[in-house]
């Protein structure tokens, strides 16, 4: 996740070891085993298995007990505020397929304590645009998905079309024709979400049935204005 220092944070969210497929935990009964200890600045993960000790470094651990709204709170809102401030933020979910970044990102669909980073980012955003009454707000969004190796508009009237992408020296690297929507409640926003979700590429793998088959963007675009001393 990029702040206005240019710094990056590395976050590693364990997924709880039980699954119906069970194709995806990390437990004894397997040969492996992950033990965390927490030093003072960084948490050190080590994943031992029957032939290779693996050390890895992270700025926060969120453990099988952690809550969406847990994971926000530590992932997203710095990022939010940096946005918010004028510096571009970006928050990308790494892992394998099953591994739960979907669930992260976007949420399950049963249970509203289940929303994901993008529903609270835009849930956040809106309260903050309404803590501040003195400057106006226009939010933006698009959404795309990078599928063997071509980029789709899933918020086109045509999901399946390819789209170029391009570059110009103002706004440096962009989609040509990518939709973009102005949204305006909560409400607009989960229907332009649920839109996009349907017309994502999925098929079955050997590890998950409903794999997404494709990486996502989901963009966020805010434009702000106050008003000047001549009134403008």
């Amino acid at each position: 996740m990029a702040s206005k220092d240019r710094g990056v944070r590395i976050f590693l969210r364990v997924r709880p070891t039980k699954k119906p497929s069970g194709y995806f935990k990390f437990s004894d009964e397997d040969g492996c085993k992950v033990d965390f200890n927490v030093p003072l600045e960084q948490i050190h993960g080590h994943v031992n298995n029957t032939r290779q000790n693996f050390k890895f470094k992270f700025n926060g651990l969120l453990d099988m007990k952690a809550t969406q709204e847990e994971v926000f709170d530590t992932v997203a809102k710095p990022s939010i505020q940096n946005a918010l401030n004028g510096f571009n933020s970006t928050i990308f979910a790494y892992g394998q397929t099953g591994s739960g970044k979907t669930f992260t990102i976007t949420g399950g669909p049963e249970h509203y304590v289940d929303r994901g980073i993008i529903p609270r980012t835009l849930s956040h955003c809106f309260q903050m645009f309404a803590e501040n009454p003195d400057r106006t707000y226009t939010m933006h969004i698009s959404y795309l998905e990078i599928y063997n190796e071509e980029i789709r508009d899933l918020l086109g009237k045509d999901p399946k079309h390819k789209l170029d992408l391009k570059e110009n020296i103002d706004s440096g690297v962009y989609v040509k024709d990518l939709t973009s929507f102005v949204v305006k409640s909560v409400g607009e926003i989960d229907q332009v979400m649920q839109a996009g979700k349907k017309n994502r590429s999925t098929g079955a793998t050997l590890m998950n049935q409903t794999s997404s088959r494709s990486h996502s963007i989901f963009t966020i675009t805010v434009e702000t204005a106050e008003t000047g001393e001549d009134g403008e």
